[in-house]
């Protein structure tokens, strides 16, 4: 093997321990880093108890590249986390998207997964409202309805209509949505993130036929919750 080559794989390992940060979490982990100092300086057990929390952070604003399925008619996971849920419910009412219920499959994210969201589909985001609401716990089927929640609605590509929904959960008390109404996204790019612990909804349109199950845990720009394309019945999950 070559130098250069060696070089290159060493520098691929250490990317894939060393991801990048995503800037909304500079902030935090400059307080997490100078309070773990200031203990270590008073009490260094609490201090160490404190540098426990500064990786932690560092950890939770972790945001990696993905590699995105991108074939039309595909629908990918916008969140790193557990699917809690696939059944039909009406979408938000802000959106205008008519009180017909859609498939809605639900992504909670807790504490340790990667909170960088990203768009499910490639299309031109219509409508984006947010809504001030509760701090439920995001997994509560209900926190769909009452908590703090970010919404979007898409025309895709393909000409579908579909929906997702950045939701505040018990300990999130915040929503960052950096795109606007009128952009063009492509699947699998970053829309924001949500900080700490929450959850992500998406309403499918008709003919997209779940490819997840309830129960399996999703990755943010990579696992297919959905295809436009499939003709197979809904896919059924077992613990093993």
């Amino acid at each position: 093997m070559s130098e250069a080559m060696e070089n290159h794989n060493i520098l691929d390992s250490i990317k894939s321990v060393f991801v990048p940060i995503h800037r909304e979490g500079y902030p935090f982990i400059a307080i997490f880093a100078v309070v773990t100092l200031l203990l270590m300086w008073a009490w260094p057990p609490l201090g160490l108890i404190a540098f426990v929390l500064t990786v932690w952070c560092v950890y939770f604003f972790r945001d990696p590249d993905r590699t995105t399925p991108v074939r039309e008619g595909l629908v990918i996971s916008p969140a790193d986390g557990l699917v809690v849920s696939i059944r039909p419910a009406p979408p938000p009412p802000e959106l205008e998207m008519g009180t017909e219920p859609r498939m809605r499959i639900a992504i909670f994210m807790n504490v340790f997964d990667c909170h960088v969201n990203r768009s499910p589909c490639e299309g031109t985001i219509t409508r984006k409202v947010y809504s001030p609401g509760l701090f439920l716990n995001a997994t509560l089927d209900k926190a769909s309805d009452d908590n703090e929640r970010m919404a979007l609605r898409m025309t895709t590509v393909t000409g579908k209509d579909v929906a997702f929904v950045q939701i505040a959960g018990l300990v999130a008390r915040r929503i960052v949505c950096k795109i606007a109404e009128g952009d063009m996204l492509k699947t699998g790019e970053r829309i924001g993130i949500i900080r700490f612990g929450s959850r992500v909804d998406v309403y499918l349109d008709e003919g997209m036929s779940p490819m997840v199950v309830v129960g399996q845990q999703a990755v943010a720009g990579e696992t297919i919750l959905a295809d436009e394309k499939a003709v197979e019945p809904l896919v059924l999950g077992e613990v093993r």
